[in-house]
């Protein structure tokens, strides 16, 4: 990083710099259809339950990060979402939905990197906890509100579960402080580059599975 980089706000810096990335995923053919109303009811539930591995990895080892100098404050209870998105699931697929059910290919690869860099480089899993957790309470109420007003969920009820945190009464005052710990993060220069870097590549994992959902869920013409 350069002088003034290192001037910059890290939360600041891993925000600009992963744009690019972060619009893709934003803006794929699946996502813009699911939020158009054009895909049915199925093609969210199959989201969700990408969604479901990518959550497991990132939560399922995040109590062993709990006093690590780097991740430890990263890890909130109140931000954690598997067991919401299991009720969502039984919601959406009855209670037996963990039957066969097998994540889509770049699905796999997006949760192997998590639970990688969850096991062996704490900086590493603070850039997927940001890509995810921010996105959640950011763009991800969009996604509830369109996925309410389509598929007729109950508000902020089973369906849409994964995108209500209950234990957050302020979400842009979450975010503030979420970004204060960004700011802070016990990293060198070098070090935020790299989990800059790897912001990045979650962007891109992130896409490559909702391109995989667009092969799964072609728009018919």
């Amino acid at each position: 990083m350069d002088a003034t980089a290192t001037a910059t706000p890290f939360s600041t810096l891993i925000r600009t710099t992963s744009h690019e990335q972060h619009t893709e995923a934003e803006t794929s053919t699946f996502m813009s259809d699911l939020l158009g109303a054009r895909l049915g009811v199925d093609a969210y539930a199959r989201y969700t339950e990408q969604l479901w591995f990518v959550y497991r990895a990132l939560e399922d080892d995040a109590e062993a990060l709990r006093s690590d100098p780097v991740a430890g404050p990263f890890i909130q209870s109140e931000l954690m979402r598997t067991a919401a998105l299991e009720r969502d699931l039984t919601h959406l697929r009855g209670a037996d939905w963990r039957e066969g059910l097998e994540p889509l290919p770049a699905t796999a690869l997006y949760a192997d990197r998590v639970a990688e860099c969850a096991r062996t480089w704490p900086a590493g899993y603070i850039a997927h906890h940001y890509t995810r957790y921010l996105g959640d309470l950011s763009g991800g109420q969009i996604i509830r509100d369109r996925a309410e007003k389509t598929w007729g969920f109950t508000r902020k009820g089973d369906g849409v579960r994964f995108y209500v945190f209950e234990g957050i009464a302020n979400p842009a005052s979450f975010k503030r402080g979420y970004r204060e710990l960004l700011d802070a993060v016990n990293a060198d220069d070098r070090e935020k580059q790299r989990i800059v870097d790897e912001c990045k590549r979650a962007f891109s994992l992130n896409t490559a599975v909702l391109q995989e959902l667009g092969e799964v869920f072609p728009l018919s013409t």
